[in-house]
């Protein structure tokens, strides 16, 4: 089949009847109709629909050998510098088209199911182990379009580094039964974007201290399964108008907490389980990070070019943009936004091929971009915040702009060269991309996006070769070590 159309996606989603729940309610009906995900499932659509536009179509697919459907180029394993500028092409346009603000467009987690295939040799005649699902996983996700997403984080009972997390019934999803079958979960993971609004949900341990064996387990299974369950957060979406909620109205995307109630995981769906060395070796040693955030890059890149275009637009006009600090504030989101640029070129232009033919971006630049971007892109909000000043509070709805007030409106929200209308349908825009609920959520999420800041520094530390510029002063000084 290949790559799917829009309606294909919402169609498929509808006919799941995934159990999902929100405020307290089990939603029952068509998904793709209730306020809380009807923006987002809408703008994902059209992410498929772009595959298929004939202006784009060669960007967006390409063609396994000996195969006639178009398969999504998301799903690509780069052999080539070349096929990962391909990768990259493909996902800017489906991040322009979202501006950035999705942050698990399909191709983040399409990337994680062909980064694991890449790597599946890793898990080759390790104990309780299956590379062979992984690989059953890529080509079932590229003929079917698949959509994902994942959730490898523990419920928050105690973040101490040595706590064993006992109790009498599970918190954490664990298993707790093997049978003929395949393995029974019970128990929780959080923080699962877009759960439930996709067609499977990857389940894989994060590698940590004193991580339990019965935590130590990979599979993917669809939303649906029996057991499974998507408890939502409140939703941002601050309602339908795309002139009030310019943002929210189209972006939303719920984070979800995965309950597994006695959920039963096919063994022709577990990648491995009951190993504790299986779940780092395969983390740590797979090519999953380099791509995820070669991804995460491409898009937070977009997201930047967004931001300085709203700061840029604002300083236009309220006519600002004569004073020198507001010229260093739009600096400081051009210099953000050229370092990332820089960055990820340098990770392409030193990709190698990893041993088993894959063509991998360089880490260290990724790294690196993945520390700068969290501290960078609240500033930039602030920014933002900074340049519309009391023009982000007293802002009318559209409702206003349709009654008797118009008058007084038009009159007193004019700018210079920008009717009343239009300057507050772009402060609105500021407004809900720094300030709303929806715009303060994306600025947790940016910061956390890969983890703890001080982590992502200390695994940089960590990884970056320094012996080299120790050796040149040791030398300079001629030190006796």
């Amino acid at each position: 089949m290949g790559t799917i159309s829009g309606k294909d996606f919402i169609d498929r989603l509808n006919r799941l009847e995934s159990e999902i729940w929100f405020d307290g309610e089990k939603i029952r009906g068509k998904l793709s109709e209730h306020p809380a995900f009807k923006g987002i499932l809408k703008a994902k659509a059209s992410l498929y629909d772009l595959q298929n536009d004939p202006i784009l179509k060669e960007e967006m697919t390409f063609f396994l050998p000996d195969k006639e459907e178009p398969i999504g180029l998301s799903y690509m394993q780069p052999k080539t510098k070349e096929d990962l500028k391909k990768r990259r092409k493909m996902m800017e346009h489906w991040a322009k088209s979202t501006h950035g603000l999705m942050g698990r467009s399909p191709d983040y987690m399409n990337t994680a199911v062909m980064s694991f295939a890449s790597s599946s040799a890793i898990l080759s005649g390790m104990e309780n182990c299956f590379p062979e699902t992984i690989q059953s996983l890529y080509e079932r996700a590229m003929k079917q379009d698949l959509s994902f997403t994942h959730t490898f984080i523990t419920p928050q009972v105690n973040r101490s580094q040595f706590y064993l997390g006992m109790s009498e019934k599970p918190i954490s999803a664990k298993v707790i039964e093997r049978n003929e079958k395949g393995l029974i979960i019970k128990g929780a993971r959080l923080l699962a974007t877009q759960g439930g609004l996709t067609d499977e949900v990857l389940v894989i341990s994060a590698p940590r201290l004193f991580l339990d064996h019965d935590e130590a387990f990979a599979f993917s299974i669809p939303s649906n399964t029996k057991g499974l369950k998507f408890i939502c957060r409140e939703s941002f979406v601050g309602g339908t108008s795309s002139f009030n909620h310019p943002l929210s109205s189209r972006y939303e995307e719920m984070d979800s907490i995965v309950v597994f109630d006695n959920v039963l995981v096919p063994w022709d769906r577990v990648f491995f389980y009951d190993n504790v060395e299986a779940a780092i070796t395969f983390m740590n040693g797979s090519s999953f990070h380099i791509f995820a955030y070669h991804q995460v890059v491409n898009r937070q890149i977009v997201k930047a070019e967004f931001m300085l275009g709203v700061a840029q637009l604002l300083v236009k006009t309220i006519n600002v943009g004569e004073y020198q600090h507001i010229q260093e504030k739009i600096s400081e989101i051009i210099i953000g936004l050229e370092t990332m640029k820089a960055l990820l070129e340098k990770s392409e232009n030193d990709a190698e091929l990893d041993e088993w033919g894959c063509m991998r971006p360089s880490m260290i630049p990724l790294q690196i971009a993945s520390n700068i971007f969290p501290r960078i892109y609240p500033r930039f909000s602030e920014i933002i915040q900074l340049i519309g000043a009391s023009g982000m509070v007293s802002l009318p709805t559209e409702r206003d702009f349709d009654s008797e007030i118009r008058a007084d409106l038009d009159q007193y929200l004019q700018a210079d060269g920008m009717d009343a209308e239009d300057r507050v349908k772009l402060f609105r825009l500021a407004w809900d991309l720094t300030m709303s609920s929806f715009g303060t959520r994306q600025t947790h999420y940016e910061r956390y996006f890969f983890g703890d800041p001080v982590r992502l520094s200390s695994n940089l530390y960590s990884s970056y070769l320094k012996d080299q510029y120790v050796e040149e002063i040791i030398k300079f000084l001629n030190l006796k070590t």
